[in-house]
């Protein structure tokens, strides 16, 4: 049997691809630990979040109904709120009308107390001024008698 240089690198070929898939060989089963190993995590994280999930589903649920109490309550306030501020208006109304009417009163009331106070005033200057009046006219009575007096005196 003769060998020909053909088959001579076919066999070195065939002898390097038998180590190239020996070399590989090592790695791939690694690789497959690794991913057997992969395989089995996302396994447990996914049988540990479903329960999780389900649990956070639930928290979710429970502040939605929350969530809809507190807006139930928020409009129930309002409503409040805004009959309160229609109370306030009508208080701020019957307010202005009771100072209103505390101004025509006073000004009722406080123009005949000018009035008389004005009046009491002037019989005040009045009677002052006579008495004045008459102390200055004896005075005057009193000086031309003793003038009178005086000149007969001279005679």
């Amino acid at each position: 049997m003769r060998v020909d240089g053909g088959q001579i690198a076919a066999l070195i070929a065939a002898g390097a691809f038998l180590m190239l898939v020996l070399v590989l060989a090592v790695p791939i089963l690694r690789l497959r630990h690794t991913v057997d190993a992969t395989t089995r995590m996302i396994n447990d994280v996914n049988e540990r979040t479903t329960p999780l999930l389900g649990d956070v589903n639930t928290t979710v649920k429970n502040v939605n109904t929350a969530l809809e109490q507190v807006q139930t309550s928020l409009d129930g306030v309002n409503l409040q709120l805004a009959k309160v501020d229609t109370m306030t208006t009508h208080a701020q109304n019957v307010t202005a009308n009771v100072a209103n009417l505390a101004t025509v009163v006073s000004a009722a009331a406080a123009n005949p107390l000018v009035k008389v106070a004005a009046f009491g005033y002037g019989v005040r200057r009045a009677a002052s001024a006579r008495r004045h009046a008459e102390t200055e006219r004896e005075v005057r009575d009193t000086i031309k008698q003793q003038r009178r007096a005086a000149k007969r005196g001279n005679r």
